[in-house]
C-alpha cells in the first residue's frame, strides 16, 4: 500500500489559484513510477469525481469542468504529483484526494480541503 500525503489546500477567492501537492514519502522511486496518479474531489452531498490523472508515461486526462484551468504534473524524482488550479470557481469547493492506481488496486490520501469564496 502506498502512503500518500496531500498538502496545499485552503481558502481562496474566486479567480484565485492554489497548488496541491501529493507526496509518497515511503515509496521507492522505481515503485512510484509504476503508478498512475490522479486527483479526485468530493463536494458535500456529492459523489467523489475524477479531476485529473497522469499516467506512468506522462499522459494527462482532465474532467471537462477543469480543462484549461487545472494542470496535473508528476515529478518522479521527488515521488510527487502536483495539481495547479487557476481561475478557481465556487463550484471547485471540495475535499481533494490524491490517488495512486496500479494493477487494479487504488491507494488514497487523507484529503485536503479547498474552499473557494465567491
Amino acid at each position: 500500500q502506498l502512503l500518500l500525503v496531500e498538502s496545499g489546500g485552503g481558502l481562496v477567492q474566486a479567480g484565485g489559484s492554489l497548488r496541491l501537492s501529493c507526496v509518497a514519502p515511503r515509496a521507492i522511486f522505481s515503485v512510484f513510477t509504476g503508478f498512475t496518479m490522479a486527483w479526485y474531489r468530493q463536494a458535500p452531498g456529492s459523489q467523489r469525481e475524477l479531476v485529473a490523472s497522469v499516467s506512468t508515461g506522462g499522459v494527462t486526462n482532465y474532467a471537462d469542468s477543469v480543462k484549461g484551468r487545472f494542470t496535473i504534473s508528476r515529478d518522479n524524482s521527488r515521488k510527487r504529483v502536483l495539481l495547479q488550479m487557476n481561475n478557481l470557481k465556487s463550484e471547485d469547493t471540495a475535499v481533494y484526494y490524491c490517488a495512486a492506481d496500479r494493477g487494479g488496486s487504488r491507494d488514497w490520501g487523507q484529503g485536503t480541503q479547498v474552499t473557494v469564496s465567491s
